[in-house]
């Protein structure tokens, strides 16, 4: 397959995660394999070039102008890829002079802002001329201190840290500190096809760098990197059609941002759509194929409009909830929360007959069998998940029988990572207990269960007033923040209505967000296809 059939297909993938980005990465491997522009046969051969370029290195240490490194030929099984047989392998220390630099001692302001350029990994963004530096350093620092001047048109390599590996071209002449390794290719090298080479292989630095908080690549070990030299003509053309296909890819990533531009407005247009009007046909508009709503964004909506009575009508015929749960007390000067006629505002409290938390202490109890032991981690994802659960053999004296758990409880994550995640106990455990770690509450009124968790996982209610409540380094509450809980409480059988509604609705994303990823998997599976078709086709 040709490349240019490659950048006509890319509507066939553009979906795939850094579709630009992946594109981007197929010319740099392309172009350093001889499998982008077609070799000449007229060529001088890179074998006779490298010979050259090693007469003019010789006559640079003989001159003195560079010191003599002990570089090691490629050995036959070295290189990493295949070469067409007009190129050479051979060491980056074998086609240009390398050097780092250093930093001055910063107890001596006589040593910087002198006007010479200074540069630092941080600096450095694969950039094609870069000229300035943040910080200067002075005539008085290149005579006391050990610096590499650099030209203008070497290259720059970062060799420590999280920028390993990014490069840079200079435009002026330049020294740098001891993170960053300067070349100056010798004639017979382009400078932009070493350019091109080093961003090709950033992974492969990555992967030779040592250290652990601060990882780096040596001078030694960039200098003996395996180079692909082509002959020189060839080197031209290859950066020639770079250029080329990277200007292509700046115009696909342009068109990508205004098609997300275009997008969001859209988004906002189909949501308020939906708002208005919360049917599973406008829903469905949300995953158009030209845009798609967040899964996250349209269960977060949908949870909202319900917690707000905007889901579904209301109906006068029904009990309105003061009348449907007698006895509650109603919360009026302390809440700003505006709910349609027939419901009411109270507190959590109101609503259940128990608020408590697990014992502590219940390691000594822990068993291979026995009754169920709630953590967190099986209320992480708002349902309650019993595929990995502990369990423990609890004496019948043990204070913890207190926090057995029954059907239609509701369980709130108070500590940790998951702090705020709520679980609804669907069906009766015949023995089941919670960490002290998890808040285990009762409804009043086992029929409000379901309200009761849609409204734990709402922002627009109880979700949110949890988040803003949870505090310190690791996030708590106490069970006092959840008997304060302000809730709306509908009719009952308005209740039913929305939780059925809610039911319908996040079954539909559900079913939406499958077809999604699914999409998206094909796309990056088509564009992981035509990558190997592209860089594996000799």
């Amino acid at each position: 397959m040709k490349l240019e059939t490659f950048f006509e297909k890319f509507d066939l993938f553009a979906e795939a995660p850094d579709a630009v980005a992946r594109m981007r990465e197929v010319v740099l491997e392309l172009a350093v394999r001889g499998k982008l522009v077609h070799q000449v046969p007229a060529d001088e051969s890179a074998h006779l070039l490298l010979e050259r370029i090693k007469k003019t290195k010789e006559r640079l240490i003989a001159e003195r102008r560079i010191k003599r490194q002990a570089i090691l030929p490629v050995y036959e099984e070295e290189p990493p890829f295949f070469i067409p047989e007009s190129w050479k392998w051979t060491r980056l220390g074998e086609i240009g002079d390398w050097g780092s630099g250093s930093t001055p001692p910063r107890g001596n302001p006589e040593l910087y802002d002198g006007g010479i350029t200074w540069l630092k990994s941080g600096e450095l963004n694969d950039n094609q001329s870069l000229a300035d530096s943040e910080e200067t350093v002075s005539e008085l620092a290149l005579k006391t201190c050990s610096f590499r001047r650099n030209a203008p048109g070497d290259i720059l390599l970062a060799m420590y840290g999280a920028t390993i590996g990014k490069v840079a071209i200079l435009a002026g002449p330049a020294v740098t500190n001891q993170a960053v390794c300067g070349c100056t290719a010798f004639d017979g090298v382009l400078n932009r096809y070493l350019f091109i080479f080093l961003l090709s292989q950033r992974s492969s630095f990555h992967s030779a760098s040592e250290g652990g908080a601060q990882p780096n690549i040596s001078k030694v070990k960039i200098v003996g990197f395996p180079f692909p030299l082509p002959p020189f003509a060839e080197q031209k053309r290859i950066v020639a059609k770079v250029d080329e296909l990277m200007a292509l890819c700046d115009q696909l990533e342009a068109q990508q941002q205004e098609r997300q531009t275009r997008h969001a407005a859209l988004v906002q247009a189909s949501l308020a759509r939906f708002t208005q009007d919360p049917t599973p046909a406008n829903l469905q508009f949300l995953f158009h194929p030209s845009y798609t709503v967040s899964p996250a964004d349209l269960r977060k909506t949908i949870l909202t409009l319900a917690v707000q009575g905007k889901l579904v009508p209301q109906d006068p015929k029904d009990e309105p909830a003061p009348t449907s749960f007698p006895g509650l007390k109603p919360v009026i000067s302390e809440s700003d929360e505006k709910v349609p006629q027939q419901w009411m505002v109270c507190r959590y409290r109101e609503l259940t007959s128990l608020v408590t938390s697990g014992s502590r202490g219940w390691k000594e109890f822990y068993s291979e069998k026995g009754a169920v032991f709630i953590r967190t981690q099986n209320i992480k994802t708002d349902t309650l998940i019993l595929d990995d659960v502990a369990f423990v053999d609890l004496p019948k004296s043990v204070e913890g029988l207190r926090t057995q758990v029954e059907k239609d409880d509701i369980l709130i994550t108070i500590t940790g990572a998951n702090v705020t995640k709520a679980a609804r106990v669907e069906e009766q455990i015949a023995e089941a207990y919670v960490s002290q770690h998890i808040a285990l509450t009762r409804p009043r009124w086992s029929s409000m269960s379901k309200w009761l968790h849609l409204c734990f996982i709402s922002d627009g209610a109880a979700r949110g007033q949890l988040a803003e409540l949870a505090y310190g380094d690791k996030p708590g509450l106490n069970l006092n923040n959840i008997r304060e809980l302000i809730f709306p409480v509908p009719p009952l059988a308005e209740q039913r209505r929305i939780v059925a509604k809610v039911e319908e609705l996040l079954a539909l994303v559900d079913e939406l967000e499958t077809q999604l990823v699914a999409s998206r998997t094909v796309a990056q599976n088509l564009l992981a296809a035509l990558v190997r078709e592209l860089t594996t086709t000799p």
